[in-house]
């Protein structure tokens, strides 16, 4: 092989030679700078990604921090107190009481609220704290209102049991 090359460019006259040599090395050069061009490119893309994956893992160690500190944290107790009356100082705290029909007891550990013409975002609002609480809801009837957002409900909560 190498032979055959030394015999190829021994037939090559010298302006040939000058020419080849020339047109490879302005390939060589073209490809050296498409090469880097290309790298450069590259690199500009990877440091974006590393930014973008350093925050991302910084928001995952917080939230990991946050997972081991709420694992620590003893569980929110249930009100020990009456049923009845707790709901019905959870409907005066949360303004609900305009809406409020009526509180009935069912047992220690049940009641049944009715609301009359509630905002159903205010509704969802009052569940939630009530959840925080380990106040549940066991059964619900909502009825939508002619009035936009507005609902009649009629729910039954209860007590987290204790394990």
């Amino acid at each position: 092989m190498i032979a055959t090359l030394r015999e190829f460019w021994a037939s090559r006259t010298p302006a040939a030679r000058i020419a080849v040599t020339v047109t490879s090395v302005l390939v060589v050069t073209a490809l050296l700078a498409w090469t880097t061009y290309s790298i450069d490119k590259a690199r500009t893309r990877l440091r974006a990604a590393v930014t973008t994956l350093q925050a991302q893992a910084r928001q995952v160690d917080t939230q990991a921090d946050e997972i081991e500190r709420l694992r620590g944290k003893p569980a929110a107790q249930a009100s020990q107190t009456d049923l009845r009356t707790h709901i019905q100082n959870q409907v005066n705290a949360a303004g609900l009481t305009r809406a409020l029909g009526r509180v009935d007891a069912t047992d220690a550990d049940q009641v049944q609220v009715v609301f009359g013409s509630i905002a159903y975002a205010e509704w969802l609002a009052w569940i939630e704290r009530l959840q925080m609480q380990q106040i549940h809801l066991d059964t619900c009837r909502i009825e939508a209102l002619a009035t936009r957002g507005m609902v009649n409900v009629t729910a039954t909560l209860v007590r987290a049991r204790s394990k």
